[in-house]
């Protein structure tokens, strides 16, 4: 496919994290899904069915007798048996989006006909983008892939025997743009650069007709500044011959439009203007000048219902022949860029 990784290369520092999340399936119900998660699917067909059921597993200090009996505790399973190929259940954490982080979990692929496989999604923005990990027992193999506007990029990853019915323990590593992977303990795949996502949700992952469990599940992150603030800033770096950007939006605790982040901290909390504040109901984007010479476009930002959650100023250069149109041409990119990523309003804060 079109989308490629950036660069690859061996690194094994570990970063520490300032806070962890277990994510415990013996508080949910047994044949229910745990709360927090939402069922969805990428590709074709029916989303998954993830329930927690019960299932043996062994400790991770092997018992001293070789006989003793494996006490079975509540696991998260995907049970749904899809006979289609390009079929893919996702079962997302919806109660927070990381930024950096460590995500482990043990896993294990139990049946399927058509495929035997088990991974975990990352940096999620929704079901045609995201990055995810896989482990195949019916291939052997261990593939890391990007998905991008639903187009899935070439496999990444070694040939590894991968026996079902074995607990196995998967983990994801993001700093920044690097992407680490780990199996059973060990890197599996050279450090990956990629900057596509900056932040996104976590979750599970499974293809076709594979039934899979998954246990021990838990994530270690830095808590993360507003999203707002560091998407703005990677758009900065992306488009350099943008002089300065704003985003303005009313908060949960104020109705004032205020700018929540700039490439001008120092901006940050001052009141919109008459512009900023017509932006939310005209939903139409606005165009000036400045004494400069600059132009300035100022932009809706839509969440994902379509409605108005922001205001997105962009000042650029200006150049002989530069026209509104042209102008709010060359602004649109950039918001249509930030709400790709975005989730929603609470990004915003």
């Amino acid at each position: 496919m079109k989308h490629t990784l950036l660069s690859l290369c061996w690194l094994f520092a570990f970063p520490v994290f300032g806070a962890e999340l277990v994510f415990d399936f013996t508080k949910t119900p047994l044949h229910e899904t745990p709360a927090g998660f939402h069922s969805t699917v990428s590709g074709e067909g029916n989303p998954g069915r993830w329930q927690v059921i019960e299932d043996e597993i062994p400790p991770a200090i092997p018992n001293l007798t070789a006989n003793a009996p494996v006490a079975k505790t509540a696991v998260l399973a995907q049970l749904a048996r899809t006979f289609v190929d390009e079929h893919y259940p996702i079962l997302v954490y919806t109660n927070e989006v990381f930024g950096d982080f460590t995500f482990t979990t043990r896993l294990k692929c139990v049946a399927g006909v058509l495929e035997q496989m088990a991974g975990i999604v990352f940096r999620y923005q929704d079901e045609r983008n995201y990055y995810y990990v896989r482990a195949s027992a019916k291939g052997n193999t261990l593939r890391f892939f990007k998905v991008v506007d639903g187009q899935r990029s070439a496999p990444i990853g070694p040939e590894m025997e991968i026996p079902s019915g074995v607990w196995h323990e998967l983990s994801v590593q993001c700093r920044g743009n690097q992407i680490n992977v780990f199996f059973n303990g060990q890197q599996a795949i050279p450090t990956m650069s990629d900057t596509s996502f900056i932040a996104g949700r976590v979750g599970f992952w499974t293809k076709s007709d594979s039934v899979s469990h998954f246990t021990s599940a838990r994530i270690s992150y830095s808590p993360r500044v507003p999203f707002i603030k560091t998407l703005l800033g990677q758009m900065h770096e992306r488009y350099p011959r943008v002089l300065g950007m704003k985003v303005y939006a009313r908060s949960p605790q104020d109705a004032a439009v205020r700018v929540v982040a700039s490439t001008n901290e120092a901006e940050v909390g001052d009141p919109g203007g008459k512009v900023e504040n017509e932006i939310f109901t005209t939903d139409t984007p606005y165009f000036g000048r400045l004494r400069t010479g600059a132009v300035v476009v100022t932009l809706p930002l839509h969440d994902r219902n379509g409605d108005v959650m922001a205001a997105l100023r962009v000042e650029m250069r200006s150049f002989p022949g530069q026209t509104e149109n042209n102008a709010i041409a060359r602004a649109q990119p950039i918001a249509t860029d930030m709400q790709r990523q975005m989730a929603g309003k609470r990004d915003l804060f």
